[in-house]
C-alpha cells in the first residue's frame, strides 16, 4: 500500500484537496488503478462498496483535463439519478478544494431538457448522468462526444445488463475509437465481462478481493417480531432511539411506496427512493434526508446502490437480505469517518437462520434486544425487572 498520493505524481492542488477531506492514503483500488488510468489504459476495477472507486477515476480525470479548452473531455455514465448527483457533488467538492477550474454538470432523464441544453452551452469539462438522456442529447447535437478522452461506466454491472447495455454501447460508439474506457463495479459477473470485452481495448482487469470486514464501530441488534407486527415494532423503536438519520431497508423495490405510506400513517416522517417515483420527488426525498428535514429513508438494495450520505446513525432492516454481502453493503453506510453506528434488524423466528449466517460470515455478534418501559434492554434484564416487580 502506498503511503500517500504523492507517489502518483498528481497535481499538488489535488493532494491538498484530498487532505482537506481528511484523505491522506490511497485505498487498494486507488493504488492499483490510478497509474494505469494516468497511462491512458482501459481499466476494469472491482472492489467492495465504500472502497474509494469514485476517487480512483476522478483523480486521474482531473489530472488529465486541459482547463484551457472549453470542451467536454470526460463522461461518467451511472445507472441511477441519485448516483449521478452524488458524483457531481464529489466533482464540485474536488474542484472547489483544489482550486482547479474543472467544470461539470449532471444530465439525467425526466427533468427539464431545455434547462440541460442551456447548461451544455457552457461546454463543461465533465458530464455525468444517465445513458438514455445523454444519448438523446448527443443525437440532438447538444453534446459533442468526439472531444471525450475518457469514458467511465460507474456500476458497470448494471450499465451492461440486458436492460441498459444497448443504450450504453450506443453512447460509446459516438466517441472516437481511442477514447479511454474505465469500468468500475462492486461485482463483475461473467455476463458483464463478456459484454465489456466487446468494447474494451486490451484492458487492465483489477480485482481487490481482500475480505472486507464490517467496521468494529457498528453495534448490531435484532428484535423478534411476527411479520405482521414489524411496522409496529419499528414505530416504537423510532420513538425510543430517535435516529438523526436512519436508512430503512426492505427487499422488494415495488413495496417501498406502500411501506412509506404505512410509516406515515403511523406518524413517522419518512420518504422512499424507488424507480417508479417521480424524479422530482426522488430528488426532494434525498435532499430532505441529507439536510435532516426527515430522519427516515426507505430503500431497497437496488435503489440504494452507490448512495453515500454522511451522518447516517442507524441502519434498520425490515427484511434481512439472503446474501450476506448485501448486509455488508447496507451497514457500511453508517459508522463512516470514525463515527459509530447501530444496525438493527427486525426479524421473524424463521429469519434467525440468516442472522447466524451473518455472524459467521463477518465475525460479528448480533445481540437480541427488547423494548421495555420506553427503553431498549437485554431480555435477561427485562425478566429480572419483571420478577423484581412481582416480589
Amino acid at each position: 500500500m502506498l503511503t500517500s498520493f504523492d507517489q502518483f505524481e498528481l497535481d499538488e492542488a489535488l493532494i491538498t484537496a484530498l487532505k482537506q477531506e481528511g484523505i491522506v492514503k490511497p485505498t487498494a483500488i486507488q493504488e492499483q488503478t490510478i497509474p494505469f488510468i494516468l497511462a491512458n489504459r482501459d481499466v476494469v476495477g472491482q472492489s467492495e462498496t465504500g472502497t474509494g472507486k469514485t476517487l480512483a477515476y476522478l483523480l486521474p480525470i482531473f489530472q488529465k483535463i486541459d482547463t484551457l479548452k472549453r470542451e467536454t473531455q470526460a463522461m461518467i455514465l451511472t445507472p441511477t439519478h441519485e448516483l449521478a448527483i452524488q458524483i457531481q457533488r464529489e466533482i464540485e467538492t474536488l474542484a472547489k478544494n483544489s482550486g482547479l477550474t474543472v467544470t461539470s454538470t449532471a444530465i439525467i432523464g425526466n427533468v427539464n431538457i431545455a434547462r440541460q441544453i442551456e447548461k451544455l452551452k457552457e461546454k463543461q469539462h465533465i458530464i455525468v448522468g444517465s445513458s438514455g438522456r445523454i444519448l438523446e442529447l448527443i443525437q440532438k447535437k447538444k453534446i459533442t462526444s468526439q472531444s471525450i478522452k475518457t469514458m467511465v461506466l460507474d456500476e458497470a454491472d448494471r450499465l451492461l445488463d440486458e436492460n441498459n447495455s444497448l443504450t450504453v454501447k450506443a453512447v460509446i460508439k459516438t466517441t472516437l475509437s481511442r477514447t479511454q474506457l474505465l469500468l468500475f463495479s462492486a461485482t463483475l459477473p461473467p455476463s458483464t465481462l463478456q459484454r465489456a470485452s466487446e468494447i474494451l481495448k486490451n484492458p487492465e482487469v483489477i480485482r481487490v478481493t481482500d475480505k472486507v470486514m464490517i467496521a468494529p464501530t457498528i453495534t448490531h441488534w435484532y428484535f423478534l417480531a411476527e411479520q405482521r407486527d414489524k411496522i409496529e415494532v419499528l414505530r416504537k423503536l423510532i420513538h425510543i432511539v430517535m435516529p438523526t438519520r436512519a436508512l430503512i431497508f426492505i427487499n422488494k423495490s415495488e413495496e417501498i411506496e406502500k411501506m412509506v405510506e404505512r410509516l406515515k400513517f403511523h406518524g413517522l416522517e419518512a420518504e422512499g427512493i424507488y424507480g417508479g417515483a417521480n424524479k422530482t420527488d426522488r430528488r426532494k426525498a434525498m435532499e430532505d434526508f441529507r439536510s435532516g428535514k426527515i430522519s427516515l429513508l426507505v430503500a431497497s438494495d437496488l435503489a440504494a446502490r452507490g448512495l453515500d450520505i454522511k451522518g447516517i446513525t442507524h441502519i434498520i432492516n425490515l427484511d434481512l437480505p439472503e446474501d450476506p454481502q448485501l448486509y455488508l453493503h447496507r451497514v457500511g453506510r453508517t459508522a463512516r469517518a470514525g463515527e459509530s453506528g447501530i444496525a438493527i434488524s427486525i426479524v421473524s423466528a424463521k429469519e434467525i437462520f440468516y442472522l447466524k449466517r451473518l455472524e459467521s460470515a463477518f465475525e460479528i455478534i448480533v445481540c437480541l434486544k427488547e423494548m421495555h418501559l420506553g427503553k431498549i434492554v437485554d431480555p435477561i434484564k427485562k425478566e429480572a425487572y419483571i420478577r423484581k416487580r412481582k416480589n
